[in-house]
């Protein structure tokens, strides 16, 4: 048996080493002096008191805005501006209010400006760090791999999350405590593999039809070959080749058993950062413009992590071969057929699961006394039901507008009983029509409950959470030393009283203004999402008002206002969410043009799911690789 330190300490050192290692407008032609007629006036009497010098208002220094449209680089910056001042949340509420007709024609100016990005120009797909596999990502390749459902990632330390997913390249880490996990789980993997004679054939399915020493060892050769090829998701190289039957070799010559022999080799194998990591090569240092198309192999694992956070299968690495992956139209057929099998469920878990915040429903607890119909079975039933929402959005290609507006969801007894809907029973779930005014995932008791404290509803959390989730709108940080609402010493009558209270606070209003508005048209909910119509002694007040004056009352006319008002940035929101853990790295602004594009072909597919999808696997981002630039 070979001496299977020396092989760990070769490849902890390989290892080491490379680790080391808004509203879319037609461009119009703009003045030369246009900014500095519409923009800079506006900013002169409204925001540049505040927003100026080095010591400006949340670092945000609009003054050398004054003599150029220059704004491109700035795109999000911009994007904000409009957003607020639109929104009445700029300027503060102690400060002097610009007119109606001026923030119009300032929406405009800037609108102008920004819309005039020429995306047929150059083109900055991105760079996407080297990125190991991530725990979903790694027990679902061994399972594809091997067949074995072993589940090892659970022994292995949390990864980080960046941009709101743990497959973010930047941030995930390798401590060294992960290297010793690999290792010993890379050994787990080459017994159960080898002392089953079952999945043996199944993974190394070549067998020597006599007992020729040159036949044995070709054969060896072929079935290791195959093996490798499938884990690093590529060819091999000769060199590579040559060092797995150095292995072999040196087991052979240690006078080890077969077994041993295809153990060592697969734990080797299975330990080589070239299956830990999804390994993607730079463009030459000569290219011109440091930019390349992906190839087949990369292209098939991006899109197969994406949509399966696995491996490719056998189809994927055939038209990889072929050189057809690296067609658009194939990849568009690709999407649908990755979309329909089963393995696409990891997109529920683990881009909805990390998007919606499922995961954390784990760990609410409601308090007992307050709450005591709350148990862990509801808890489990209010997650499924918003994965089973997923699911099914994925398996019949709905529209991505579902999530807003729908008027169906899914029960089981215990869920249907907490909703009050009749006529459900037993442990299966069921597709229901939704009643007292539930509408999309807003109203799902797994997202109320996320969206509430412990001991009651939070519109102040809930309005958040739609903002940032849903709409991209996120409201500035809170103003230091503003309490809790809990600790205002004022603070009387109901929670729509205590919250107007609180917005009194001038500091408060700007942003609490929108966040409360959408918060309150949930209030019909309580913190574990079941309907009611009192809170306590006081009726609930569902109502409320947008900016822009459109008034609402109840969930289902707020879910009504989102879908008419709000549906582009809805859409814009969704598909820079799944920009990001598509291609594990955060958006730049070049990537805007990608997103536009994705919003559009929504548009013209009747929002269709799978559209979305296929914009984004079909875009520049995705199917191109850039050199890193030099600081």
């Amino acid at each position: 048996m070979m001496n299977m330190r020396a092989v760990s300490i070769r490849i902890g050192f390989l290892l080491s080493l490379l680790c080391l290692a808004g509203a879319d407008l037609a461009a119009q032609e703009v003045e030369p002096t246009h900014f500095a007629k519409r923009v800079a006036p506006f900013l002169a009497q409204h925001c540049t008191d505040c927003h100026s010098g080095e010591d400006a208002e949340g670092g945000v220094a609009l003054d050398r805005y004054v003599d150029s449209a220059n704004i491109q680089q700035d795109y999000e910056l911009w994007e904000k501006i409009i957003r607020l001042v639109k929104e009445h949340q700029m300027p503060p509420a102690d400060m002097p209010q610009p007119s109606a007709e001026e923030v119009m024609a300032l929406g405009a100016a800037i609108e102008v400006e920004l819309s005039s990005f020429d995306c047929s120009s150059e083109k900055h797909p991105g760079r996407v760090t080297i990125r190991r596999l991530n725990k979903s990502e790694y027990d679902n390749t061994i399972r594809d791999l091997t067949g074995l459902e072993l589940n090892l990632a659970d022994d292995f330390p949390s990864d980080d999350v960046g941009n709101g997913f743990d497959n973010i390249g930047d941030v995930l880490s390798i401590p060294p405590i992960l290297l010793e996990k690999y290792l010993g789980a890379a050994e787990q993997v080459a017994e159960a593999v080898i002392d089953n004679p079952t999945v043996r054939a199944r993974v190394f399915p070549h067998r020597a039809e006599s007992d020729s020493i040159e036949e044995k060892v070709e054969v060896a050769r072929r079935n290791v070959g195959e093996f490798a090829r499938r884990a690093y998701r590529r060819p091999l190289r000769p060199d590579e080749e040559e060092r797995l039957f150095e292995v072999m070799r040196f087991a052979w010559e240690q006078d080890g058993s077969e077994d041993e022999i295809f153990k060592t080799v697969t734990a080797a194998i299975l330990s080589s950062p070239h299956f830990l990591f999804r390994v993607e090569q730079d463009p030459p240092a000569d290219d011109e413009d440091g930019i390349r198309p992906l190839n087949g192999y990369e292209l098939a694992s991006r899109l197969s992590y994406f949509l399966w956070s696995s491996m490719p299968d056998e189809r994927l690495f055939a038209l990889a071969e072929s050189g057809e992956l690296t067609r658009r139209e194939v990849l568009a057929s690709e999407v649908r057929r990755m979309l329909a099998d089963r393995k696409s469920r990891a997109l529920v878990d683990n881009f909805a699961g990390q998007w919606l915040q499922l995961r954390d429903v784990s760990r609410l607890m409601p308090d007992p006394e307050l709450f005591p119909g709350f148990d862990g079975e509801l808890r489990t039933a209010m997650r499924r039901e918003t994965e089973l929402f997923v699911e099914t959005m994925i398996r019949e290609d709905r529209s991505v507008l579902d999530f807003l507006n729908a008027d169906y969801t899914f029960v089981n007894e215990r869920l249907a009983r907490h909703y009050g809907i009749p006529s459900v029973s037993g442990d299966e779930f069921q597709r229901v029509a939704l009643t007292d005014g539930r509408r999309g995932v807003l109203t799902h008791a797994s997202i109320l409950m996320l969206t509430s404290n412990p001991t009651r509803t939070s519109p102040v959390k809930r309005g958040k959470w739609i903002l940032e989730n849903m709409l991209a709108e996120p409201p500035p940080p809170p103003p230091a030393n503003v309490p809790e609402l809990e600790e205002g010493a004022e603070t009387l009558g109901s929670l729509r009283e205590q919250m107007e209270q609180h917005r009194a606070n001038p500091t408060c209003a700007s942003c609490h203004r929108t966040m409360d508005a959408l918060g309150f048209g949930l209030e019909n909910f309580d913190a574990i999402g079941a309907y009611r119509e009192r809170d306590g002694r006081f009726e609930i007040d569902a109502s409320g008002e947008l900016p822009g004056g459109r008034q609402f009352d109840g969930a289902s006319d707020l879910m009504q206002i989102l879908l008419a008002e709000k549906k582009q940035a809805f859409c814009k929101c969704l598909a820079g969410k799944m920009m990001t853990f598509a291609l594990g790295r955060g958006l730049t602004s070049y990537d805007r043009c990608a997103i536009k594009e994705a919003v559009t072909a929504l548009a013209e597919n009747d929002y269709r799911f799978s559209a979305l999808v296929t914009s984004i696997v079909t875009s520049d981002p995705f199917m191109l690789r850039e050199a890193r630039r030099e600081e």
